[in-house]
């Protein structure tokens, strides 16, 4: 994974590479906050064992708080996207999902995928992922699969 950070202009935050286990606290109190806390997912589904094999990403606020994360498996499936409440719509999923292709790419995938909640795949939508085949549930929430090529094709 490379070192760089993103810092969208005048946004207050910066996205950058994570260590597993590193920075695993700092992941799970983000991912306890929304998935397990919030979305009541029970935590061993949350926590599936696949982390040590992921590329991950943390978004801090300028006073080094981190306020979102995400993963992506080898594979270009990205998964486990949250963000803090106070820091939503504010562009800081973007901006890690933006990076997360950008790490893809870099990596020789052609494509990325996820398995969005069919509530926020608006928002991948307007990131340039196409929805396909059927609505499932996962962890008792509809969710559908999305795609979206690394490059323009």
């Amino acid at each position: 994974m490379t070192t760089e950070t993103a810092e969208p202009e005048h946004a207050g935050y910066l996205v950058a590479p994570a260590d597993w286990p590193g920075d695993a606290a700092s992941i799970r109190a983000i991912r306890d906050a929304v998935f397990v806390r919030e979305l009541g997912i029970p935590a061993d589904l949350e926590w599936d064992g696949l982390d040590p094999d992921c590329a991950h990403l943390l978004a801090y606020d300028m006073q080094g708080n981190p306020i979102g994360t995400a993963r992506m498996q080898a594979d270009g499936h990205i998964g486990r996207m949250a963000v803090l409440p106070a820091w939503r719509d504010r562009g800081v999923g973007g901006a890690l999902l933006l990076m997360l292709i950008e790490l893809a790419a870099a990596h020789g995938l052609d494509e990325v995928y996820l398995h969005a909640q069919t509530a926020a795949a608006g928002f991948y939508h307007r990131h340039g992922f196409i929805a396909s085949g059927d609505e499932f549930a996962a962890a008792g929430i509809p969710h559908i699969r999305m795609t979206r090529f690394t490059t323009d094709p």
